[in-house]
């Protein structure tokens, strides 16, 4: 039957042709996905400014022995004096302290980035004209900045840095393998700028020729043994983290990213190859029965149509290898571009990715082919003699059950939805929408048959006779009627769930925001950020009623030893700390520019080593007012904090409060990155704001925004980060939408000795068309109509854990689109598909 089965290809290109497109295209996005698992695996990142550096020494940003390791989102900084340690190390030839610092040049607005100039070393720099910085008023350029500034040697240029605005002579010009927006100070300049003058960012430690970087790694951990401080030993590509330590937190972001990217893409293969398929083999049940008829066995035809998917899949997943690792990194370099991973993470995937893509494309193809084969095996002989095409066993018990199943577990999935924190909403919600599409695909036949039923009447009235006529072959094919309509619903479902999620995900964030501002205008600062004094400046400024730090971060609540938990595995046991939102505050006029308020205790009292906790999390520990907190604040510090308030807020959003004071010195910039402002009543705005622009003498560089304004920021950086979403809901979709397409012409080229009947006992092409027309509509209608019952089931409880409302967010344009898109390209591709059909004689339509 195999020979067979090779043999047979040719004669149903149609069919195998589709089915062909389908694997493709799903195994080229699974081993698209698969790339982007490994590079997350991996989180590489070559190295750019400390390239010739072979070993580098940073601090170690990961929060060990815990269940889930973390990453410590602020900078930890080595001693910069560890440099003369690690120069005593066999096979040091320097050990040069780096320390990185932000800049902006003052009145140009270009971005920089600052460094000593030993560490110039490291790239390597080499100065192209005048000479290095000899003094604390002389500076080196990098060449790229230069250019776009016009800088020259002997020119004056100011600098915004650490809050302080500076003048310097240009002294030289220099460019670097990294062609980075660079530039350096002396290295006592360096150090006194970038606040932290006994600290470095990292140690690049340049070797003695014929040294082995591996060997020297493990030489120099040993040398560090009991420093103290957490510190990382660096070879390879990892030492792209010294440069970037998101690497570390981002770049493990991707790993589940693409997980749910690669596992929504298989999820949508399975139904798309699986609905294709038996499609095709449906188109081949005369031939079929006229095997058995004949004395093939069931078993036979089995083995017959597993081995031609087989072909059809081995060829497909092989040309899949070839354009499967671009789009992955064409993926990788889109979502660097979108902010949602670090653009220094190179892409890094061997053959597990297509070992894995070839595996599940060949298995769904296996799987659908076996289901497929079933139902020919069980034709019955004397089939070959009857008119196959009419649908007799419609359903089965086994699909009734699966179908049921996969309804219950959509419902569980939606309670779970609905009771989910506002965050965690989506992702219950998006494999809530698979189940449900399952449910509804394998429930298909009944649904459509209801449906059909329910539109038959109005369809009639409307369109006459040719509508008659549709209901009727609807009614006759419910099978049939059923596999078109699945890859509209598929595509109208997915497309209304992934979109309206993602709006409704944004405005509970933003809403979530917007409700803990109070404040009328909020100071900031290009010259990295705002000290304490600006502070004090800004609320002696006439006409400002209040006036409050805030500086955002992220805090982790420590379990107590006893409470740790761990199945004995190595890297599974360790206490599991909860992870918070946090902000550093001033009390001072807090209540009047921020929503922050008391549930019990006081924020009055928020002052020294204390803390303000949600409610919540504090319940769920049995925390009482002055009881002691175990707290790891961003640079991965332990601090005992003693509890004086709890707060209410949105399920989800909650955020921890702690002093300014104390989050300012575990920070990487040890300033303040905004200052909120009310006015006093009757206070002009645009004067106030004109009043503390003014005063460049407390704050250099003062930028003073509107809350509106503030809030559209915040929007808009949620909205470069919902480029991602619709990035997958882009990819996935869209091939839907393929397979949407596909399957109509799949099926209306089906109908082509029907069409060829009907013309012979008298049809016009003209009414042939508008019959096929109508049936297209019902079609789409069916479709859509369930793809929106997916989206409903999905987004209702979604809506409800997010916003407390059963409607999502988002424009009613995002509707109209989509039913625009699905009804269109159903009935397009119908017509077109049809008017190619109808165009042969009608005798050439009607032989088996």
């Amino acid at each position: 039957m195999t020979g067979l089965a090779l043999r047979t290809l040719r004669f149903h290109k149609g069919g195998f042709v589709a089915s062909f497109l389908a694997m493709f295209l799903g195994a080229l996005l699974v081993i698209a996905c698969g790339g982007l698992l490994e590079t997350g695996i991996h989180h590489a990142a070559p190295p750019q400014r400390l390239a010739a550096a072979p070993v580098v020494v940073t601090g170690d940003q990961r929060y060990h022995d815990t269940v889930e390791e973390l990453v410590f989102p602020e900078r930890i900084r080595p001693a910069a004096d560890l440099a003369d340690r690690l120069a005593a190390v066999p096979g040091v030839r320097k050990a040069v302290p780096d320390v990185s610092f932000p800049v902006t040049l003052n009145g140009e607005g270009s971005r920089a980035t600052g460094h000593g100039w030993s560490s110039a070393a490291l790239t390597p720099y080499r100065l192209t004209a005048g000479a290095p910085p000899a003094g604390a008023d002389q500076v080196v350029v990098g060449a790229a900045l230069a250019d776009r500034a016009g800088l020259r040697v002997g020119a004056r240029v100011g600098l915004l840095t650490n809050g302080t605005a500076e003048r310097y002579e240009v002294s030289g010009i220099a460019r670097g393998t990294d062609d980075g927006d660079a530039l350096f100070l002396s290295d006592t300049e360096a150090a006194r700028t970038s606040g932290h003058p006994r600290q470095a960012d990292s140690i690049g430690l340049l070797t003695t020729p014929g040294t082995d970087p591996t060997t020297l790694a493990r030489d120099v951990r040993r040398a560090l043994a009991g420093s103290g401080t957490p510190l990382a030993v660096l070879t390879g590509d990892a030492r792209g983290q010294a440069e970037n330590p998101a690497v570390l937190a981002d770049g493990g972001d991707l790993i589940p990213l693409a997980a749910a990217f690669g596992g929504l893409a298989v999820l949508v293969t399975v139904f798309v190859v699986a609905g294709t398929l038996g499609l095709s083999i449906r188109q081949r049940e005369r031939e079929l029965a006229l095997l058995r008829a004949v004395g093939s066995t069931p078993g036979q035809l089995r083995r017959m149509v597993v081995a031609e998917t087989l072909v059809l899949a081995a060829v497909a997943t092989a040309l899949a290898c070839v354009p499967g690792p671009r789009a992955g990194r064409w993926l990788l370099g889109a979502f660097a571009d979108a902010g949602v991973v670090p653009g220094s993470i190179a892409y890094r995937a061997g053959s597990v990715p297509l070992i894995v893509g070839i595996g599940t494309a060949l298995l769904t193809a296996v799987c659908a082919a076996l289901v497929a084969a079933h139902g020919a095996a069980r034709t019955r002989p004397t089939e070959a003699l009857a008119e196959s095409g009419l649908q007799r066993r419609w359903f089965s018990i086994a699909r009734t059950v699966t179908g049921a199943l996969c309804l219950a577990g959509g419902t569980a999935l939606a309670l779970g939805t609905a009771r989910s924190a506002g965050p965690d909403a989506g992702g219950v919600a998006t494999p809530a929408a698979l189940v449900w599409t399952a449910g509804f695909g394998l429930l298909g036949p009944v649904l459509a048959r209801a449906c059909t039923a329910l539109l038959s009447r109005p369809l009639g009235a409307v369109s006459g006779l040719a509508g008659q006529l549709a209901a009727a072959n609807a009614r006759a094919r419910t099978s049939r009627l059923a596999s078109a309509v699945m890859p509209v619903m598929l595509a109208t479902g997915l497309a209304l769930t992934l979109a309206y999620l993602q709006t409704t995900e944004s405005a509970g964030a933003e809403r979530a925001f917007d409700e803990s501002l109070r404040a009328d205008l909020v100071v900031t600062s290009q010259a990295g950020g705002l000290t304490p004094d600006t502070l004090a400046a800004v609320r002696g400024t006439p006409g400002v009623a209040a006036a409050t730090a805030q500086i955002p971060g992220t805090g982790y609540i420590e379990t107590p030893r006893a409470e740790r938990t761990g199945d004995g595995e190595e890297g599974a046991s360790g206490p599991r700390p909860t992870e918070l939102a946090l902000r550093g505050v001033t009390v001072e006029g807090l209540d009047r520019t921020t929503s922050y308020r008391a549930a019990t205790g006081s924020l009055g009292a928020l002052r020294g080593h204390t803390v303000a906790l949600p409610t919540a999390d504090a319940t769920s520990r049995g925390l009482r007012i002055g009881d002691p907190v175990p707290f790891r604040l961003g640079d991965g510090s332990p601090v005992t904090l003693k509890l004086v308030a709890t707060l209410d807020g949105r399920r989800g959003y909650e955020t921890a409060l702690i002093p300014a004071a104390l989050m300012l010195g575990h920070t990487d910039s040890g300033l303040i990155p905004q200052i909120m402002v009310t006015a006093a009543r009757g206070t002009d705005r645009a004067a106030l704001t004109a009043a503390l622009t003014a005063r460049s003498a407390s704050g250099p560089g003062l930028t003073v925004t509107t809350r509106e304004a503030v809030t559209a920021a915040y929007s808009e950086q949620d909205d470069t980060q919902a480029w991602m979403a619709y990035l997958v809901l882009a990819s996935v979709v869209g091939y839907a939408v393929i397979a949407l397409v596909n399957t109509q012409i799949l099926a209306t080229t089906e109908r082509r000795r029907e069409f060829g009947l009907q013309r012979l006992i008298g049809a016009t092409r003209g009414q042939v068309l508008r019959m096929t027309a109508v049936e297209a509509v019902l079609t789409a209608t069916v479709g859509i109509a369930l793809g929106i019952l997916v989206a409903a089931c999905t987004l209702v409880p979604a809506g409800l854990s997010i916003l407390d409302s059963a409607l999502p967010s988002g424009s009613p344009l995002i509707l109209g689109t989509v039913l625009a898109a699905a009804l269109g390209l159903t009935v397009a591709t119908t017509l077109l598909t049809a008017g190619a059909v109808l165009r042969t004689r009608p005798g050439d339509g009607t032989t088996v």
